[in-house]
């Protein structure tokens, strides 16, 4: 028995034998328990699962400023409806406190007018990975989150607004000194009469007057939904990560993301993990809330199941990474804090334990009881309120943890290029097998910092046809290959090579009947700058691809030296006509596509040559154009590879591209190119690598 029950506890709860005392004696007793509780928890430290402490500094009431916070969000195009309801959201939240600041995650220019209207505390950071649609990645939402310099980092659905006592808890928590992170589900109501003043401080009716008390008038009418519904998941920026391992690529807004990351950071137990549901008070208007989807074209309806494949992708990467599906944690153990009565306590309703946040003690079981003998019924009300409500939060996720969901993608090869293309119906096709996947992210990266969306992706396999459907990419599938795709062994020279090359032009001369322009490009070519400008200005009936010639001097196009993996060609009917060409002269040979392209066009041994970079295919009167090796160099060119610093040997050339070819092998290319710098892609967390980001990777 320790000295707080001993001295105070014990004669008034534990003594049966005793006299019941006076009234008046109640009252005293009373009065020395409030006092004596007070001082015993500032003594008592916490449990060991708590771990944390709590910070003595004040930081509320005007005696010292809050922490400073940052919310992040995605939201939509500020348009119509969607738009204005969003702006009452961050409105709401920039009225808090003056320490917030607010990220939007968006590459949409409206997004960006309406930040540079509450410039400097609200930004727009484009900079990190969005699927095709503009859709943007939870894991790398996160990773930006982790990288700000902030106190405190807050993620949140756009549409959700934030009432006052959200700061007062943030306050409270950042007083913890162990890292923490906590969560709050977000209620729906069905309407919201209200908005805010001119100053953006207080809720008024549409008559003009002002709300009192928004909580009260709202609690009546909002619904709790702990299992699917939306939540604010905030943290401290501190020493410790969030959980164990690495976040898998979840859609944001696709489901269980949030789920998967509070279960990874309660088994991971590097941090305090609690649900603040009812002490930070959120919530949305339901009627935004019919799918699962918040950036999407309209004409991509969820309700006819076209973007399926997302919440289907988002199952995937829920079960088969982290311990969700096998060790799902109840949510209803998890400690809750709640506001009652002018305290904050933690309650662990599995333990029936209670704990006043602001002080380090922990009390007993028979904290009820003394609450109960000070009169604090509001709290024991408080508690049982939430203890009624956990009833209806018991709720798992396993039956959305389907790893046999087949992941649909049901655009056609139409609408994926009436997605994709330019103003000037131009594509960049990118043909590829999953032995190439980490390339093909580092090009598809290079091309995002590029601001270069007009790209496509060919699989020529399943496996890298999934890969691209989790990665967000705008793909479709080749279903004639007749092999299988080597992961190490399909390189130059071999049998695999040769039929891959063979559906490159195939897929060019399929699009080029579909009215479109192609600019084809092979995945170990790195990008320094936007070729396109220059590439079209040759005007139609002109081929033009890069040089394999690696002589210093002499003719560029000398016989077999036209690299089929990067060139550009019209839609028009010369270039259709002398591609089938090229097809049915590949289909006839041995060797891979690249010698068809130059012996068709060029003619054999070169007798169609019309100088030292051009040729004239006479049949067809497609003129081919052989580019400047020193804008678009190959990879035995000058040595370039072999330069200490090849991005700036490159840039000094004014290098559009360079092609990392001429060496045989998916690993020595990786080899070559990882450390050089020429390389855009994490492979460790499946990210882009972006100026925030901090972490090192490897390559194999």
């Amino acid at each position: 028995m320790n000295f707080f029950q001993s001295t105070i506890l014990f004669p008034f709860l534990y003594n049966n034998k005793a006299e019941k005392p006076g009234l008046w004696l109640i009252w005293l007793w009373g009065f020395i328990l409030i006092g004596v509780s007070f001082y015993a928890t500032q003594i008592m430290p916490l449990p060991s699962s708590f771990k944390g402490q709590i910070k003595k500094t004040i930081l509320f009431n005007g005696e010292l400023n809050g922490p400073t916070i940052t919310i992040f969000t995605a939201p939509r195009p500020f348009m119509g409806t969607v738009g204005e309801r969003q702006a009452v959201a961050i409105q709401s939240w920039l009225g808090l406190s003056p320490d917030i600041s607010i990220v939007l995650f968006s590459h949409d220019p409206s997004v960006f007018s309406f930040a540079g209207l509450l410039s400097p505390r609200v930004s727009v950071e484009p900079n990190i990975d969005f699927t095709f649609l503009g859709t943007p990645f939870f894991h790398s939402m996160v990773a930006r989150s982790k990288a700000s310099s902030s106190d405190v980092s807050v993620v949140i659905d756009p549409n959700t607004i934030i009432l006052p006592d959200f700061i007062k808890t943030i306050r409270h928590a950042h007083r913890l000194d162990h890292d923490w992170l906590l969560f709050s589900s977000s209620k729906s109501v069905p309407h919201f009469p209200f908005h805010l003043d001119a100053d953006g401080k207080h809720w008024l009716r549409d008559d003009g007057s002002r709300v009192k008390n928004l909580k009260d008038v709202l609690s009546q009418e909002w619904k709790w939904n702990f299992c699917e519904g939306k939540m604010l998941i905030a943290w401290n920026n501190g020493d410790f990560p969030l959980h164990k391992g690495v976040l898998p690529a979840f859609i944001y807004g696709k489901g269980l993301h949030n789920r998967w990351l509070i279960n990874e950071a309660l088994l991971s137990d590097f941090r305090f993990v609690f649900d603040a549901s009812w002490a930070i008070s959120n919530f949305y208007l339901n009627d935004l809330d019919q799918d699962f989807d918040r950036a999407s074209e309209d004409f991509l309806d969820l309700a006819t199941g076209k973007r399926f494949w997302e919440v289907a992708g988002n199952s995937n990467l829920a079960m088969l990474y982290g311990s969700l599906y096998f060790h799902e944690q109840n949510f209803s153990n998890i400690f809750r804090l709640l506001q009652c009565g002018g305290h904050y306590l933690f309650i662990n309703s599995a333990q029936l334990v209670v704990y006043p946040l602001r002080y380090k003690g922990s009390l007993s079981l028979r904290n009820e009881v003394l609450f109960k003998s000070t009169r604090e019924k509001n709290i024991l009300e408080c508690i049982d309120t939430v203890r009624s409500t956990e009833r209806a939060k018991d709720c798992s996720v396993k039956d959305h943890l389907n790893v046999s969901i087949p992941i649909l993608f049901p655009l056609s090869l139409e609408t994926l290029l009436s997605l994709r293309a330019d103003k000037n119906k131009t594509v960049v096709l990118a043909v590829v097998g999953y032995n190439y996947k980490d390339m093909l992210m580092s090009w598809v990266c290079r091309l995002n910092h590029l601001q270069i969306s007009n790209f496509l992706v060919c699989a020529l396999d399943d496996d890298i046809y999934d890969f691209s459907i989790f990665q967000g990419l705008a793909v479709y599938k080749y279903a004639n290959l007749e092999t299988n795709i080597s992961f190490d062994n399909c390189h130059f020279g071999t049998e695999c090579f040769q039929k891959v090359t063979k559906v490159k032009s195939r897929m060019v001369l399929q699009i080029l009947k579909l009215g479109y322009n192609v600019l084809m490009s092979d995945v170990d070519i790195y990008w320094f700058k936007n070729p396109l400008p220059l590439l079209s200005s040759f005007g139609p009936a002109v081929l033009v691809a890069q040089s394999d010639e690696y002589k210093l001097t002499g003719p560029i196009n000398l016989p077999r030296r036209l690299n089929s993996g990067f060139y550009y060609a019209y839609s028009d009917a010369m270039t259709i006509a002398a591609l089938e060409k090229v097809v049915k002269h590949a289909a006839n040979s041995n060797l891979s596509e690249q010698p068809s392209f130059y012996d068709t066009l060029c003619g054999e041994g070169g007798y169609n040559r019309i100088d030292d970079s051009r040729c004239l295919e006479p049949q067809t009167n497609l003129t081919v154009q052989f580019l400047d090796r020193d804008l678009f160099p190959n990879g035995a060119y000058k040595d370039l590879w072999q330069e200490r610093n090849v991005k700036e040997a490159c840039l000094v050339k004014g290098c559009f591209i360079i092609h990392n070819n001429w060496i045989s092998g998916r690993r020595k290319k990786l080899e070559r190119q990882v450390p050089s710098g020429l390389w855009e892609y994490d492979m460790s967390t499946s990210m882009c690598l972006q100026t925030w980001h901090k972490t090192k990777f490897v390559y194999f």
